[in-house]
């Protein structure tokens, strides 16, 4: 049945794999039902996926890290939020559960 729409149609991306890679992912795709180039979008989706994950983790350290150096300037508003912080943390006891 020919398709109504080309909106679904992807484009096609060449490459070789050795015979015995191939071969095992044939027999993996024939396993699980499905499709080898099914097999294929879905490992290039997760190693997209795994790819800015590791940017979004990165990104989030490296501004920890930078908020971090902040705050252990005392001249900072960075050092004053984290002493307003601690204080609050001092008076509570609640704080001395998060202390220890």
């Amino acid at each position: 049945m020919p398709r109504s729409s080309d909106a679904l149609k992807g484009e096609t991306f060449t490459f070789r794999l050795e015979p015995a890679l191939k071969a095992a992912l044939t027999r993996s795709a024939e396993e699980e039902q499905v499709q080898p180039a099914e097999l294929l979008r879905e490992l290039v989706r997760a190693h997209l996926a795994d790819r800015e994950r590791r940017a979004f983790e990165a990104e989030a350290r490296r501004q920890s890290l930078a908020i971090a150096a902040r705050a252990g300037q005392p001249d900072t508003d960075d050092a004053q939020v984290m002493r307003e912080i601690e204080g609050q943390l001092d008076g509570d006891d609640f704080g001395s559960a998060w202390k220890a």
